[in-house]
């Protein structure tokens, strides 16, 4: 019995050396992280910081008073409400990028650095934003980050943190606020619709006068060469049925003959109510006249069989010109003038007439009675 009380006190005993040993294994070795920094204190008093790699400390003697992450940190702070210079309340929500730099400092100068940053924060921010009015608060995160850096980096440097950055995540302003800049966003949205707009109907409006400006030239380009076309077929007309007459040379009878035949085209048409009879009627009936009674004596001779010819050559005997005779003096063959030669020439004449027309205009009105200048 004896035996087995021995046998169980040893293992204890041995049990307990064993789970010494392996505390103060573990309070000896220390590994450290890389970017990790740990503040170690002997009997209560900073010892050392111990860097990334292994270390052995004196167990119950030095102690692991804080572990530090040498990393870039991010901290995203809740919306806080700042009063702008208008008197507007707006949310604002911030970011803060730091990084510790002195392991020690952090631990000893400040006990809880992150909210002492965010205090800061907040203090800070409501000083700068204070002193803006909602429009400049709205476009001046820039200006704002700035300010907010510039302290922070000063309050935080004895903390050994090093603020790296500061953004303004959201300003929110109150809901009327929002509505209003929206209809103000709407109106002026709608404004400049109705500017351009207005813009393509003047330019809508240029180019058609413009475009109808050009038909109208064209158009009136088109009659006047279409007036000289006319004209000079007229005039070539005319000129062949005068050189024709002159080559047929007709007689009287026959011109007699043309203008009785003329008169009832005179007379034709339903606004006509009088018909005026001219006095060259008599004469061109009486030629006409003598011409069937030298053509009934030519033919009473005929009839006698073998008159002596007399009464036959009392009738003027027509005259008539070859065929290939040249046309008489001053009637040569006309030539059709080029249509954009004549419209030059034309306009030539009269940019002429009017320049003469003004130079007349300024000498009859003399220098005494020219108008003055318009102001």
């Amino acid at each position: 019995m004896d035996t087995v009380t021995d046998t169980v006190v040893t293992i204890v005993v041995l049990a307990l050396v064993l789970l010494f040993v392996a505390i103060v294994i573990a309070r000896t070795i220390r590994i450290v992280p890389q970017a990790t920094a740990v503040i170690v204190e002997r009997l209560g008093r900073y010892s050392r910081t111990l860097d990334a790699g292994l270390h052995f400390l004196v167990p119950f003697i030095d102690k692991v008073r804080a572990t530090v992450d040498l990393r870039e940190q991010v901290v995203s702070f809740p919306p806080q409400t700042v009063i702008t210079s208008d008197n507007l309340v707006v949310s604002i929500d911030t970011v803060i990028y730091y990084q510790p730099t002195d392991p020690k400092a952090a631990t000893y100068e400040i006990a809880n650095y992150i909210q002492a940053i965010e205090q800061l924060t907040v203090t800070t921010l409501r000083n700068v934003v204070g002193s803006l009015d909602l429009e400049q608060t709205l476009t001046s995160r820039d200006q704002i980050n700035g300010q907010l850096r510039g302290v922070l980096d000063d309050a935080t440097g004895r903390w050994g943190i090093r603020v790296n950055r500061v953004e303004l995540k959201a300003i929110d302003p109150p809901a009327s606020v929002q509505d209003s800049m929206e209809k103000q966003m709407r109106a002026e949205r709608d404004r400049r619709a109705a500017i351009l707009n207005a813009e393509g109907f003047k330019q809508s409006q240029i180019l058609t006068a413009e475009g109808e400006k050009q038909s109208q030239i064209l158009r009136a380009e088109g009659s006047a060469q279409a007036a000289i076309l006319r004209a000079q077929g007229e005039a070539r007309a005319i000129t062949q049925v005068f050189d024709a007459i002159h080559r047929g040379d007709p007689d009287p009878k026959l011109l007699a003959y043309q203008y009785l035949q003329t008169l009832p085209q005179i007379a034709r048409g339903d606004a006509n109510k009088v018909w005026i009879v001219p006095s060259e009627l008599n004469d061109a009936l009486k030629g006409f006249g003598s011409m069937f009674a030298a053509h009934g004596e030519t033919g009473n001779g005929g009839g006698d069989g073998g008159g002596d010819g007399a009464q036959g050559d009392r009738a003027p005997a027509r005259r008539r010109r070859p065929q290939d005779e040249a046309p008489a003096p001053g009637f040569e063959e006309p030539v059709l003038e080029d249509p954009s030669e004549a419209l030059n020439r034309a306009r030539a004449e009269a940019a002429g007439a009017t320049a003469a027309a003004e130079g007349a205009t300024r000498r009859v009105s003399g220098p005494g009675n020219a108008e003055p200048p318009a102001p």
